[in-house]
């Protein structure tokens, strides 16, 4: 993922740009990550920071983006490989697996390249950016990807199917009324 297909450069902001509470933002998250030792590197010429984060499970790219003038926060988890094209149908459906009843959040697939990575966002319309909703976006966010890394990495390359997988990490899917598993 490249963020500059998700982020905004001031020329793009169009006529409401600044927006100060978007600006108020994008240096709020930049404190918060600075000082929650995250290491940020900005991005330049973006609203947007990149960093890594070291899970149980492996090593993840991360992007924290500040769109200012729609007043949103979108933060990614990269995971650390690419899905090879045979297996992508397969890691597909342990996407929608895995996404199904998730609270925050959610996994998704670049089909073109293979790319997983986990998206956790807010809309801070009128309201000040703060360290708590920060925080309650990116935690989330790198945990589960790190969570779900191993399932992603038994179907990718250790001919798990998706179910097994997903098993392996939630538990056994409960019958539903009808018998069947979900």
């Amino acid at each position: 993922m490249t963020p500059s297909d998700d982020s905004q450069t001031p020329q793009d902001a169009g006529a409401q740009f600044p927006n100060p509470n978007g600006m108020l933002a994008f240096q709020t998250l930049g404190d918060y990550l600075k000082e929650d030792d995250w290491y940020p590197r900005r991005m330049e010429g973006k609203y947007a920071f990149t960093m890594g984060f070291t899970g149980r499970n492996g090593d993840l790219r991360c992007y924290a983006i500040i769109h200012p003038d729609l007043e949103e926060f979108l933060f990614y988890a990269v995971a650390p490989i690419k899905v090879p094209e045979d297996v992508r149908s397969a890691i597909s459906e342990f996407i929608i697996r895995a996404n199904y009843g998730m609270r925050i959040g959610n996994l998704e697939m670049d089909y073109s390249d293979g790319e997983v990575r986990y998206k956790s966002s807010l809309n801070f319309e009128d309201e000040p950016l703060t360290p708590g909703m920060i925080r309650n976006t990116i935690y989330p966010c790198v945990h589960t990807l790190d969570r779900y890394l191993p399932g992603l990495l038994r179907v990718s390359f250790g001919g798990a199917t998706p179910l097994e997988a997903i098993e392996e990490i939630e538990g056994p899917a409960a019958p539903t009324d009808d018998g069947e598993d979900r």
